[in-house]
């Protein structure tokens, strides 16, 4: 099957899953009443990574929905997109980055995605009107390089990817071009099986630097498929970074995510970000860990890594930027640093929090200066 069709095999209904995972009539109902507002797509592929044994199962958790889910606090715009967005499908919110919602579609919907607004739902956000987007970029010099994102930006047609390359790839001042995709996760068969893609990908490296930035949460992730499509890419001359989400009851014990890092740098991923989990609606109860004890699961984490397994930042994509959690201070209060800021007066600021017992966020007051 080619990898359009093995979308159209996904387990999107209580029904799909109701086999493999022992559901009884009553939970596939209650099932069905959480897809009626989060809709659920799982690739056959990554269900067969769930032991359906385990109902703590992490595999599970990560792309089957759960009565937590209905749990509706939180917002649904954590990091304040819709202030940043230039027209549909663009946002510019760091001067040297061009943000592209390409599309809304995925291989595979995390249950913890910070754009449950928008994916598998509403294309309002997305990208339309392609001429004048890249002229966004083509006009602003300060941009040197565009995220094309989503959604997951390798969901796109070869035709569409390759709009988006031949256009950004003539730009002069941009030094990079990333694409934002979890297939190496979710559906490794769009990168191993499809040769064209990997044709085009390599045709435009020679003309304009390409990084891939993919989504591992977990080390059982990491499957001889995931590895296969990853190394295609690096093959080709293309790296690949990581951006790992600290999420509870699936990596947020320093172990499960020491070996998570360990997988990724010994198959050539570059750790990129350990990211707080955002308090997105559907999402905050379920997945979030305070502060301070993510901060403990992750030093620990990186203790246990050589060298190369501690090239990340534990960051928090807050509405004002990019913020770095850099350590406990003696008096037990936190030590912040701005990564990337919205507003040029934070650039690289230091600060501190007295976190509260429990915060898993930093509010306005918290970052004021």
């Amino acid at each position: 099957m080619t990898w359009q069709e093995m979308l159209t095999h996904n387990a999107t209904k209580a029904e799909d899953v109701k086999e493999l995972l022992h559901l009884s009539d009553e939970e596939v109902e209650k099932l069905d009443r959480i897809l009626e507002h989060f809709p659920m797509s799982v690739s056959q592929y990554y269900l067969s990574l769930i032991d359906p044994s385990d109902p703590d199962d992490p595999i599970r958790k990560l792309c089957i929905p759960s009565l937590s889910e209905t749990d509706l606090s939180g917002v649904f715009d954590t990091s304040g997109e819709a202030s940043n967005t230039k027209m549909p499908g663009l946002q510019h919110k760091y001067q040297q980055t061009a943000l592209i919602l390409s599309t809304n579609q995925c291989a595979s919907y995390c249950r913890h995605c910070f754009r449950k607004r928008l994916v598998g739902l509403s294309d309002q956000e997305i990208m339309k009107t392609f001429d004048v987007m890249a002229d966004y970029v083509r006009d602003h010099e300060e941009i040197t390089n565009v995220l094309i994102s989503g959604g997951d930006s390798f969901m796109n047609s070869n035709e569409t990817i390759e709009r988006y390359l031949k256009a950004f790839s003539a730009i002069d001042h941009l030094d990079l071009i990333r694409f934002g995709t979890r297939t190496p996760v979710f559906l490794p068969q769009r990168i191993s099986e499809d040769p064209e893609l990997l044709s085009l990908l390599e045709k435009y490296n020679k003309i304009k630097q390409i990084y891939v930035v993919t989504h591992f949460n977990h080390v059982r992730e990491l499957t001889p498929e995931a590895i296969k499509a990853v190394q295609m890419l690096i093959h080709i001359g293309i790296p690949v970074k990581n951006q790992t989400v600290l999420l509870k009851g699936i990596n947020d014990d320093q172990n499960v995510l020491a070996a998570l890092l360990k997988g990724l740098t010994k198959v050539g991923i570059i750790p990129y970000y350990i990211f707080q989990c955002r308090p997105v609606t559907g999402v905050k109860v379920q997945f979030q860990v305070p502060i301070a004890e993510a901060y403990e699961i992750i030093e620990g984490a990186k203790n246990l890594q050589n060298g190369q397994g501690k090239c990340f930042k534990y960051c928090m994509s807050h509405e004002t930027g990019k913020i770095e959690i850099l350590g406990k201070l003696p008096d037990g209060n936190m030590l912040m640093k701005y990564n990337q800021a919205k507003y040029k007066e934070d650039e690289s600021r230091i600060f501190t929090v007295a976190l509260r017992e429990g915060q898993a966020w930093l509010e306005d007051e918290d970052v004021k200066r």
